[in-house]
């Protein structure tokens, strides 16, 4: 490919990415499931402290010193269901805020409207089997479906859809109660937000029940089925996950964040797989997903994005210039805590031809070795969601909840990452050499 074309193509994606990370509900998702961090991790530590410490038949508890610590459980568990539980509110709240921010609303006022539109598409009834078979409906309670993450999609759209609405109808003047100016501004704005707080909670319920009268599903059972699960399905398949993490890398050899290209597709699916994932340790039943957010980061971005912990190994042990040596030096403390911007911008690895090949199919391989050796059950599936800069070998071990077969597992995959990058460090070598003997000659 000659470099004409090569720099028209990088100059598109160019384009492309910043189109894509311009979009505003691109920008209010990122900026949502960020502030949600703190919330998911909560929870998992919640879930670890339960099963591991508290827990009477396979914690700490189980020591008869130590029984003492059962009686801390509900604490816990208390904790744990209400953050990983609750998470499509928390959700739709934070996203409400945002999306009035990128509105220039201000305030958490519109977080609330959000949240209001969203129940008000669900039902307020649960249908209860019992244990002869029979059934009853139970009136006036919300299903945990609506407000755990299966509940995500749906609340990304009905919250984005009513900040929308509500905006429009705010800026309509005739909507608008006006009071005189002696009234205090923070009665004059609740009285000025009251008609398009009612017509876009009345807009949204309408739009809800109508979805239910003409189809006979609720707008949840439909999103969920359409979109959310077949989404589900796709990136907890190898081929799905490797095709995101494909797509990062390419951006990032191109010079641009590829994280942050693939985080508005990465975030809501695997962030609520590891949700899941908790609540069923939690609930002491079997784990489903393999792949999830812990995942990712265990086994395929261990010393940052391209799995440049091997690299960074790979350099010490058979590189010989010495400015690979100097930046090497230099990115190893961060590349244990997963931070590898120093070696991406610093060798570089972006437009770099050489170490743009490695860089690509690192993850792709060790993210397969993490995979079969998960499915295979000789490597935990992670249930505890660790913050991205934990290092790697603790991060596998407390995500797992104390897997030994998840730590050796990520162990071969840092090897194996070695191998990998030492023939390419070795053709950089190679290169610079060649290159400096030309300039001499």
């Amino acid at each position: 490919m000659s470099s004409g074309v090569f720099d028209k193509l990088i100059n598109s994606l160019n384009k492309v990415a910043e189109k894509v990370n311009s979009i505003k509900y691109i920008i209010a998702i990122k900026n949502t499931f960020a502030a949600l961090l703190p919330v998911i991790i909560t929870g998992a530590f919640a879930t670890l402290f339960s099963s591991v410490i508290f827990d009477a038949e396979n914690g700490l508890a189980q020591i008869s010193a130590l029984s003492f610590l059962e009686k801390f459980k509900p604490i816990s568990s208390t904790i744990s269901y209400f953050t990983l539980n609750f998470l499509t509110i928390y959700a739709v709240f934070l996203l409400g805020i945002e999306v009035a921010k990128l509105n220039n609303i201000k305030g958490v006022f519109p977080g609330i409207i959000a949240v209001m539109s969203y129940l008000t598409v669900n039902p307020t009834f649960f249908k209860l089997i019992q244990e002869d078979g029979s059934s009853i409906i139970v009136q006036n309670v919300l299903a945990k479906q609506y407000t755990d993450t299966k509940g995500l999609f749906l609340g990304i759209i009905v919250s984005i859809l009513s900040i929308e609405l509500y905006h429009w109808l705010s800026k309509q003047d005739k909507l608008k109660i006006k009071l005189p100016e002696s009234v205090p501004a923070t009665v004059s704005n609740s009285f000025s937000s009251l008609i398009p707080t009612i017509f876009t909670v009345a807009i949204i319920a309408t739009i809800g029940f109508a979805i239910e009268a003409l189809t006979g599903m609720y707008a949840f059972d439909i999103i969920y089925s359409l979109v959310q699960k077949p989404l589900e399905g796709l990136i907890q398949g190898l081929p799905g996950v490797l095709t995101l993490m494909l797509i990062a890398q390419v951006f990032w050899v191109i010079g641009i964040h590829g994280m942050q290209m693939v985080k508005p597709i990465r975030e809501p699916l695997l962030l609520s797989a590891i949700a899941v994932n908790t609540a069923a340790f939690e609930a002491g039943e079997e784990v489903p997903n393999i792949i999830n957010m812990p995942f990712w980061d265990i086994y395929m971005t261990f010393g940052g994005s391209g799995a440049t912990l091997g690299l960074l190994i790979a350099i010490f042990i058979v590189g010989k210039r010495e400015d690979y040596r100097q930046i090497a030096k230099l990115s190893f403390v961060p590349g244990i805590f997963n931070i590898n911007e120093p070696l991406i911008y610093g060798l570089p690895i972006m437009l770099n031809p050489i170490l743009a090949i490695p860089f690509i199919i690192t993850p792709l391989v060790t993210g397969t070795i993490g995979y079969f050796s998960t499915l295979f059950g000789f490597a935990g599936k992670a249930v505890v969601m660790v913050p991205w800069p934990v290092p790697p070998v603790l991060n596998a071990f407390i995500a797992t909840a104390g897997s030994i077969g998840a730590v050796i597992t990520q162990i071969v995959c840092i090897l194996v990452s070695i191998l990998i990058y030492i023939p390419f460090v070795k053709i950089a070598d190679r290169s610079a050499r060649e290159k400096m003997d030309s300039e001499a000659a």
